[in-house]
């Protein structure tokens, strides 16, 4: 599904990937662990176009995409959920669905996404301001499934999020790749990213410097938290 291969991407000066490899097969989710600044957000924005990188490949289903314009990546199936969600506040939640609505969906119409999304269809004609941090992240979800993505990249979904809503958003999760939706997630909450990921892969300062299959990881996390994710 999404292959990323010796992936280089800076900032001016500031060598921020530095040869990233990682791979989501089809319908499975993938977590990226790591400290703050080191390089996670960095990656999503390199796949999805946001941030050009100067070296690498980024291969959907075998067609490198490394460089190419948002608009280009998303049309091939990507979707993606920005950290802080980006909800427009002024527009109600159907509108900010809309936004995101290129051309007539052919699996993810609005309205089944309010199907999925009950909290939702009960606020669709409520301003993305109104919306509790829950209903944004859903909202921001369902902006992107709108698209009719094969993959969506979440960039820490969980953040600022009661652990009630954290656990809405494992089922969903869960529904969705159970949909064939596949996911690649940059995530700091360790519970949530056990509970939807196939794979794990642990970054440190632009580097993966450790991948393994979830139950390799639950064994071993005890020591890679010690090793890599705590200060």
């Amino acid at each position: 599904m999404l292959r990323v291969e010796a992936l280089h991407t800076y900032y001016g000066r500031g060598h921020i990937l530095q040869g990233i490899d990682l791979e989501v097969p089809a319908g499975a989710t993938a977590a990226v662990l790591g400290r703050n600044g080191v390089g996670k957000t960095t990656l999503l924005r390199s796949i999805v176009g946001l941030t050009r990188p100067r070296g690498g490949r980024v291969l959907l289903a075998d067609e490198d995409v490394a460089g190419w314009p948002p608009h280009r990546i998303v049309r091939l199936g990507v979707g993606y959920v920005p950290e802080g969600r980006m909800i427009f506040p002024d527009l109600t939640v159907v509108e900010n669905i809309q936004v995101a609505q290129r051309t007539a969906p052919k699996r993810w119409t609005i309205e089944r996404l309010l199907e999925v999304f009950p909290s939702l269809a009960e606020r669709r004609r409520s301003k993305g301001a109104q919306l509790s941090g829950g209903e944004q992240q859903m909202l921001a979800l369902a902006r992107a499934l709108v698209t009719d993505p094969r993959i969506i990249l979440l960039d820490e979904p969980s953040q600022g999020l009661a652990p009630l809503i954290v656990e809405e958003l494992i089922r969903l999760i869960r529904t969705l790749r159970a949909e064939g939706v596949s996911f690649l997630l940059v995530e700091q909450n360790l519970r949530l990213a056990e509970a939807v990921a196939d794979v794990v892969y642990v970054m440190v300062k632009g580097q993966t410097v450790y991948r393994a299959p979830l139950s390799q990881f639950s064994a071993e996390r005890e020591s890679v938290k010690a090793r890599y994710l705590t200060l």
